[in-house]
């Protein structure tokens, strides 16, 4: 079947990649493993670019991969939304009594662009299944209208051990499970071939 792939980047990250070594993934091999009898034809990868006030060498190592993953992945399309940083009272771990001020980061748009293209794509036909890499709740609605008014197929990928969603469980047609042998051996290679591309030494 010809097969979309959704990826919540940000979801993706802090449920598979963060803290790990499988950063530079190469997310072509990544479902060509997952899904060995579907014909993969296009990644819509939805993320942001990262900001450089902790880190100046973060959005350096950002680009190197979409930069990476543009030159070896013609089948990706990285759709961008944004972090929002604002002032926000919580309170007190220590003392729930007393708040403090923080500041608090949030993506924005990611997952409102993941499901408008879900939609989308699926009324205009440009796929016969749909696969979501994301355990975010908010997308139970795109899931069902794909399900159920569409009838098509629609898949979820949830990093290991994760408890998946039950409102997404409820319009998913099957599960796949991205495992730690999986990540490892759907790596991009160190230098991109033909270009002047590396993986960062640190990320």
């Amino acid at each position: 079947m010809k097969t979309y792939i959704y990826i919540d980047g940000f979801n993706f990250y802090y449920l598979a990649l963060r803290n790990t070594k499988f950063k530079w993934l190469d997310f072509k091999a990544l479902f060509d493993g997952l899904l060995p009898k579907n014909n993969i034809i296009k990644i819509k990868y939805f993320t942001a670019n990262v900001s450089a006030t902790y880190d100046k060498q973060q959005p350096i190592r950002q680009e190197a991969y979409f930069r990476a993953l543009r030159k070896t992945t013609p089948e990706i399309e990285i759709i961008k939304g944004y972090f929002q940083t604002h002032k926000v009272k919580m309170p007190l771990a220590s003392d729930p009594t007393k708040r403090i001020e923080v500041l608090k980061t949030e993506e924005k748009c990611t997952d409102v662009n993941l499901a408008v293209h879900l939609i989308n794509d699926g009324w205009k036909k440009e796929y016969e299944c749909a696969v979501i890499v994301s355990n975010d709740g908010d997308m139970a609605e795109a899931m069902r209208i794909v399900n159920e008014e569409l009838m098509l197929p629609i898949g979820l990928a949830v990093p290991g051990k994760t408890t998946i969603s039950n409102s997404l469980l409820k319009y998913a047609t099957f599960i796949k499970r991205i495992r730690k042998r999986i990540l490892t051996t759907s790596q991009l290679p160190d230098k991109i071939p033909n270009t002047n591309i590396f993986k960062p030494k640190e990320w």
